[in-house]
């Protein structure tokens, strides 16, 4: 399927690694431009090089999601460079809270709204009017735990289940500007934060592969794929959806 993606322009958050960095170099490659954001610096850096390794164009701004002043810079910077805006992959998020309900912190819980919650609707706020000049596509990253529960892992299921209304929500409001807006929505991936949580402790890394029906974990490449697909024209009549990407997790 041809993606039609050359000429324009992306911007990807949470770029630095892990699904971000896959994704951004999956739309360099179909011939987008790409901006880079993240909040660590040598990472997102590291992404646009391997961007420019292989031909494609980008270019990193440091961005902190929870800030309103660093996404409204970011998106005059997708502008001061590139003129336009197509595409938008929310992509920024962070998974702490590892416990029953009632042994979260306050802390855990601001910090998680913060950057899930709040960092998605800003990006949305300012990439919205942007994308009114032609028409595009937003793909926020929720999470399988949007889908149903996540037990010991309460706050986190309830940021995801929040970016899948604002998403639903802003497809709506905007389905006839020519902007459609989805979620995509992983089971476990194999990333650095998985490895993180796993390494200490082979067993979970077992039971990570087991739990999904496919007998394996996800890949970095297949939520890439998932987005661009989103966002391409073979996606031109999707809106709103939540497209878990799974290894059939979801389906018993």
């Amino acid at each position: 399927m041809s993606m039609t993606f050359s000429g324009q322009v992306a911007v990807v958050t949470g770029a630095a690694a892990g699904i971000g960095r896959a994704t951004a170099q999956a739309f360099a490659a179909e011939g987008l431009k790409v901006v880079v954001a993240d909040l660590d610096v040598a990472g997102g850096e590291g992404t646009v090089q391997s961007i420019r390794a292989t031909g494609g164009e980008a270019v990193f701004v440091r961005c902190n999601v929870t800030q309103e002043d660093d996404v409204r810079n970011l998106m005059g910077e997708v502008i001061k460079t590139y003129g336009r805006l197509d595409y938008a992959f929310n992509n920024a998020g962070i998974e702490i809270e590892k416990g029953k309900l009632a042994d979260g912190s306050l802390d855990e819980f601001d910090a998680i709204m913060g950057v899930n919650v709040k960092g998605v609707w800003l990006c949305m706020k300012y990439q919205l009017p942007l994308l009114l000049a032609q028409g595009g596509a937003i793909v926020n990253t929720a999470s399988v735990a949007g889908l149903g529960a996540a037990p010991k892992m309460s706050i986190y299921a309830a940021s995801k289940h929040a970016v899948i209304g604002l998403t639903k929500s802003a497809a709506i409001e905007y389905a006839k500007k020519k902007i459609r807006v989805n979620a995509v929505c992983p089971a476990v991936i194999d990333t650095d934060m998985f490895r993180r949580a796993y390494e200490a402790d082979p067993r979970k890394a077992d039971f990570a592969n087991t739990m999904h029906p496919v007998g394996r974990i996800g890949k970095v490449e297949e939520i890439a794929s998932a987005v661009l697909y989103l966002c391409s024209d073979g996606a031109a009549f999707t809106t709103g959806h939540s497209l878990a990407v799974d290894g059939g997790v979801t389906a018993f």
